[in-house]
């Protein structure tokens, strides 16, 4: 008898678990899709780098951390942002570049950030963030707060000398940090075989003082708990963790379309990876975990409507003075 309740508690577990993440994949897909909708009326001034087709790893890793661990991404931030603080008020307040937002419009998609929910920033320039991600976590160890940085980056990123510092650096001083290469083998249109003089990065990161995770895999619950064991070790060692996780970049480099009369990539790629989507596979498992097709509708139905109630006041909401422009800034 109590196996069985174990055995059922389990399954309630995962039931919960797989809710949660659904929530999260299913909010950076549909709020992306309103911006494909809403775009072209060209009040969102912003150039989009859409985030479609990785939402498992932006969901998975940030629902692996705690609230207070500290998370540093690229320009294609909006997957990581959603994931790390669902807020769809500030995020959509800063697309429309209005003064709700917690940086006042100032920003842009490339530019998010929110570090009262410990999203510390993005930055336009490929890795230019990795360094200052390992900083702050120089800065965690000092003040022994225990908190984790998890910096994600394009594998195009990998080919800068400042990603080789500073995961040299993070080894040496055993820095807890948690490198998360998102790994589409493109930067930009080039393929990491036409740019680089190795065949595998875990392989090289693997010789560093550094515990190396990989996956190609687009099973939100599976990188979570892949980012489990990850941050495990992480708290346990006192040292760094590397990930490198493979996924399709659905749309085109900048911009909200398609581009595969580029001739880059084909469509037939789109369509085998599509075939494992990260927000259709976790909707099914969903069902396979026992939750009703109406259940799973509520759940997308109020997500909907908080992303339309999030669009209408950005809309409705003021801009800035120009008096905002000098504040904030470095002189």
């Amino acid at each position: 008898m109590k196996q069985l309740i174990k055995i059922e508690e389990s399954k309630l577990a995962r039931q919960k678990l797989n809710v949660e993440l659904y929530k999260k994949v299913y909010l950076i897909r549909r709020a992306e899709e309103k911006i494909r909708e809403y775009y072209a009326e060209d009040e969102m001034k912003t150039p989009m780098h859409m985030s479609m087709g990785e939402e498992a790893i932006a969901a998975g890793v940030c629902h692996a951390l705690n609230n207070c661990d500290q998370v540093f991404t690229t320009y294609r931030s909006h997957a990581v942002f959603l994931a790390k603080t669902q807020n769809c008020d500030e995020f959509f307040a800063e697309m429309y570049a209005k003064e709700t937002s917690s940086i006042k419009g100032k920003g842009g998609s490339m530019h998010l950030c929110l570090p009262a929910d410990g999203f510390m920033g993005t930055s336009a320039i490929v890795g230019a963030h990795i360094p200052v991600a390992v900083g702050c976590a120089f800065a965690n160890k000092i003040k022994n707060n225990n908190k984790i940085v998890a910096v994600f980056f394009g594998d195009g990123a990998v080919d800068e000398g400042v990603f080789w510092e500073s995961i040299n650096v993070a080894c040496l001083m055993r820095l807890s940090v948690l490198f998360l290469c998102e790994d589409n083998n493109l930067a930009v249109h080039t393929f990491s075989y036409e740019r680089r003089g190795y065949s595998s990065i875990t392989q090289i990161i693997s010789r560093f003082n550094c515990q190396v995770f990989e996956s190609d895999s687009t099973d939100t619950e599976e990188i979570y708990n892949l980012t489990l064991k990850a941050l495990m070790q992480i708290r346990r060692e006192n040292k760094p963790c590397f990930m490198n996780l493979k996924y399709y970049r659905y749309l085109e480099h900048v911009g909200v379309n398609y581009d595969f009369d580029v001739g880059y990539r084909s469509k037939e790629e789109f369509e085998n990876w599509y075939k494992r989507d990260p927000v259709s596979l976790l909707r099914k498992k969903l069902l396979d975990c026992g939750l009703g097709i109406e259940e799973i509708k509520k759940i997308e139905e109020d997500i909907n409507s908080k992303i339309d109630q999030s669009i209408l006041k950005a809309k409705k909401a003021p801009f800035s003075e120009q008096s905002e422009l000098h504040k904030d800034i470095f002189k």
